[in-house]
């Protein structure tokens, strides 16, 4: 996550940067670029497109495009398992990141509560002393027989 008030470089280069042409990405890829139009209709690698509707991939594409074609040949999933399985693992992460930001959240009003209680504490008078009070069943009774007097006279 980005520090607040900090922007990024236009021209920064991250792996979701559609930069790859469809031939370059074919190459990148091992596929033929007539098979990633073929995933790009079935949804199941979706390129960002350009003002005149050309594809271009980035390196998270690229990436998947190798899990596609690993799922696929290596694994014998077919395209719509492999659809699923991304559409999955893609809510997988969408709710690691959701659980991330409401702990960090309850952190923070864990965090808030402590400050608080720890003033309500610090506020208290240091004169006065806490009263208990002292059970029946814990208290410490002698009992003493009374003694006869003797009567002088």
């Amino acid at each position: 996550m980005e520090g607040i008030g900090r922007r990024r470089n236009p021209y920064e280069l991250t792996e979701e940067s559609p930069v790859y042409v469809i031939s370059v990405a074919a190459q990148l890829s091992g596929l033929h670029p007539q098979t990633l139009r073929q995933y790009d209709r079935l949804g199941l690698v979706s390129p960002d497109r350009t003002a005149g509707r050309g594809r271009r991939y980035s390196a998270r594409d690229i990436e998947l495009l190798r899990q596609v074609q690993q799922l696929s040949q290596d694994e014998g999933v077919n395209l719509a398992g492999i659809k699923r399985i991304i559409e999955l693992e893609n809510q997988v992460a969408a709710l690691s990141a959701r659980v991330a930001e409401l702990q960090s959240v309850v952190d923070g009003a864990a965090a808030a509560m402590q400050q608080r209680e720890a003033q309500v504490h610090a506020s208290y008078r240091r004169d006065l002393v806490p009263y208990q009070d002292v059970q029946q069943a814990s208290a410490l009774v002698v009992w003493r027989p009374k003694r006869e007097q003797k009567k002088h006279g």
